[in-house]
């Protein structure tokens, strides 16, 4: 009896959050069907619903969700290991950090979508140019990230390290990475998000590859309902890693 609480209490947020959906949902119906909203422009949510089964069975949706997922799970790994490395890299050497810092926020800051005529150009029209671009759009965030992870280690915690006679790479990788590994994953749900943002966007653009060429062909045809529905299973790849990332930042820490 004493764990039916705090199991309540941990279903309330998800109820909730479903909750406040549904009547979201319902209210967009209603002022849609009193046309205070242009079903032209939004359709019906009740539309959206029915024509999930159609998608499924008709656009092959769940392979071009796997292909764009696919793409999201090698640039995410590109973007954790590169990101990562360079963040511990810029840290550790601080002349080069207060050099190349804010050249990286802006590249941050930058719409690397625009570019893609010239990775194009440079691997062709394939999947890989697709992950290298969510790939170069997610780094930025995940550098900055692993940077103020790093530089937020307590000095405390270092100096009792040293204190014991621990080694360069054991203070890393006892104190330092364990201490940073939160604000790193911050960092790596950021980058993710560029890089989904970006591998659907450039999908829509080349009209090539998973859910961003279904939206593209969706809306050639005008086919709202579909559309938006389509997106719905973007939305899912998202969250989708942002829970496979909870839990792996889960499993380090506690390991570590």
């Amino acid at each position: 009896m004493a764990n039916r609480p705090l199991a309540e209490a941990k279903c309330l947020p998800a109820a909730l959050g479903l909750g406040g959906l549904a009547a979201v949902l319902a209210l967009t119906e209603m002022l849609i069907r009193l046309g205070w909203v242009n079903r032209f422009i939004v359709p019906l949510p009740s539309e959206v619903f029915v024509s999930f089964e159609r998608i499924i069975l008709e656009e092959n949706v769940l392979s071009r969700f796997l292909a764009t997922a696919g793409e999201a799970l090698a640039a995410a790994f590109l973007v954790s290991l590169t990101g990562v490395a360079l963040g511990a890299f810029l840290h550790r050497h601080r002349l080069l950090r207060r050099a190349c810092e804010s050249w990286v926020a802006g590249l941050a800051a930058a719409p690397l979508v625009l570019l893609y005529p010239l990775f194009l150009v440079i691997f062709g029209r394939n999947a890989l140019t697709i992950v290298m671009i969510g790939f170069v759009s997610g780094l930025p965030p995940a550098i900055l990230k692993t940077v103020e992870g790093f530089a937020g280690t307590p000095k405390v915690l270092l100096d009792v390290g040293r204190s014991f006679s621990l080694s360069p790479s054991q203070l890393f990788w006892k104190i330092a990475f364990p201490s940073a590994l939160p604000v790193i994953f911050v960092g790596v749900r950021l980058g993710l998000m560029f890089s989904l943002i970006n591998i659907v966007g450039v999908e829509f653009l080349i009209n090539f590859g998973g859910l961003g060429q279904l939206v593209n062909e969706l809306a050639e045809r005008y086919d709202l309902a579909a559309m938006y529905a389509a997106i719905c299973f973007v939305i899912l790849v998202s969250v989708f890693f942002f829970i496979a990332s909870e839990k792996l930042e889960r499993w380090l820490l506690r390991s570590a």
